[in-house]
């Protein structure tokens, strides 16, 4: 790989050196990392999101139809 480094007299293109490819690559593997992370922590937030919208149906129908409620559907409901 080579870069162009550019001052106020000139440019010049040079290879990059082993050790800066690989900080280079070390930095792209952290940010995929952390968009994966990103990645994963929305999808867990949605689904727990849905879990909790689900529950909230069910102690709902529950109530409607005059059934007992699990424990952790009375914990859904806000008084």
């Amino acid at each position: 790989m080579k870069k162009l480094i550019i001052t106020p007299s000139n440019s010049e293109v040079v290879n990059y050196t082993a050790e800066e490819i690989a900080q280079d690559e070390a930095k792209v593997s952290a940010n995929l990392v952390k968009e994966q992370e990103i990645a994963d922590a929305k999808a867990q937030e949605e689904a727990d999101k849905e879990a909790s919208d689900a529950l909230k149906a069910s102690a709902k129908a529950k109530l409607i139809a005059g059934e007992a409620l699990t424990e952790e559907e009375a914990n859904t409901i806000v008084l």
